[in-house]
């Protein structure tokens, strides 16, 4: 008998009918013999109504409250589905984060997992039971409070399970049939991919491809969980992201993704020498602050402009961080554009192959798309480009390197 985990997102769980849909998913797996986990999501819509209220309170809310109130949307609709599959006569149970132990460090709204127990799942399991795991919550054990593991914490909460039970696969089931070399509602030609390595899917997630939490593939890839993204909605074959092959290599130019949740921040006359540029990035990392592309100018007369990107959520906190460290430094004015995207081309080929970086600028410039940043690594070229620019980038590179 395998161990399989099962996890449906927030669009799959997001009426009654289709919570009666993913039971007859469950059952069926659950029929074939196999012993099931299920992670789900808050219903559709449900946590951004919860932070609305919260901030209908207050604008300043705490991040403690903030984990209390949104934990509640997966803790409702993991029993909706318990009961609909005991209503279906297949023996279920809902469990918490706390109740199965899933161990965090203590950052509230965007905490990490430190261990799970598992034991009470376990338990279950043996009973013959299918076990609903309210996703995207732990607690923190020094004082009990519920944290939550940021947006799409439910990705990771399924995959970290498996990890935990070594589990035979787990599944992320959602409202697409798997992953796509780009957004097809963006790329009329993107092409389902039917396999995927981890390091091409860790960089797809994080740069803008909403599929699968980067989180949750950097759990699969350091645990070697093999995870299938599959259609809720209707039996399709899906996309298994597992460990790279020589087939992979063949490939340059896996996907292409672009994420518009991106601003640049500039931090003018900063003084060139050697600490400044620690100072700037701790005084950021102290307030939780992730900094993507970075770009120094050439020095003169012993100052330089820094300029580096932030998600477009976190442009507040760090205008303000960079305010302070500013006037602690000597530097000048802090200048922000929010008009802004990240263009991205990933391919574990480009390992083995020239010259794709030199394409990707010609593409671009023969398309009148001016580059305003550059960040790459072995398996990845970003662009930070204007944003009302980012669809049409990813439609030309999309041609350029996938539909070539």
């Amino acid at each position: 008998m395998s161990l399989v985990v099962m996890k449906f997102g927030g669009t799959s769980v997001g009426s009654i009918e289709r919570i009666r849909n993913v039971a007859r998913i469950i059952a069926k797996k659950k029929e074939a013999g196999h012993d099931v986990v299920v992670t789900v999501s808050a219903m559709a819509g449900e946590t951004d109504r919860l932070i609305g209220l919260l901030k209908e309170v207050d604008e300043n809310y705490s991040l403690r409250e903030y984990d209390q109130i949104v934990s509640t949307g997966e803790q409702a609709s993991s029993p909706l589905v318990a009961q609909t599959l005991i209503t279906m006569g297949c023996p279920a149970v809902s469990l918490t984060g706390i109740q199965i132990g899933m161990e965090t460090d203590g950052s509230h709204s965007k905490c990490r997992i430190m261990n799970i127990k598992g034991d009470r799942i376990r338990k279950e399991l043996a009973e013959g039971k299918v076990c609903i795991v309210a996703g995207f919550q732990g607690y923190y054990p020094p004082t009990g409070d519920i944290t939550t593991l940021g947006r799409g914490g439910s990705d990771t909460t399924a995959v970290a399970i498996a990890a935990a039970l070594k589990a035979d696969v787990c599944e992320i089931y959602t409202d697409v049939d798997g992953i796509y070399s780009g957004d097809p509602r963006v790329v009329r030609k993107a092409k389902k991919m039917d396999r995927v390595s981890y390091d091409e899917m860790l960089e797809l997630a994080s740069l803008g491809a909403k599929v699968l939490q980067s989180r949750s593939v950097e759990f699969g890839m350091n645990y070697g969980v093999d995870i299938m993204v599959l259609s809720s909605l209707e039996e399709k074959p899906g996309t298994l992201v597992t460990k790279e092959d020589d087939e992979m290599e063949q490939v340059i130019v896996r996907g292409v993704a672009s994420d518009k949740n991106q601003a640049k921040l500039t931090i003018r006359n900063v003084p060139d020498k050697p600490g400044i540029a620690a100072t700037i990035f701790s005084s950021l990392a102290e307030d939780a602050i992730n900094v993507d592309v970075i770009v120094q100018d050439v020095s003169v007369e012993g100052n330089t402009d820094l300029s580096f990107t932030v998600a477009k959520t976190d442009l507040n906190r760090a205008m303000e961080s960079c305010r302070k460290v500013s006037e602690q430094i000597g530097a000048g004015e802090v200048l922000t554009d929010e008009e802004v995207a990240k263009v991205s081309i990933v391919g574990v080929g480009m390992r083995s192959h020239a010259g794709v970086a030199a394409k990707m600028f010609k593409v671009l410039a023969d398309n009148n798309i001016n580059i305003i940043m550059i960040t790459t690594s072995e398996i990845k070229v970003s662009c930070v480009v204007e944003e009302k620019y980012s669809e049409l980038a990813v439609r030309v590179l999309h041609e350029a390197f996938v539909e070539d």
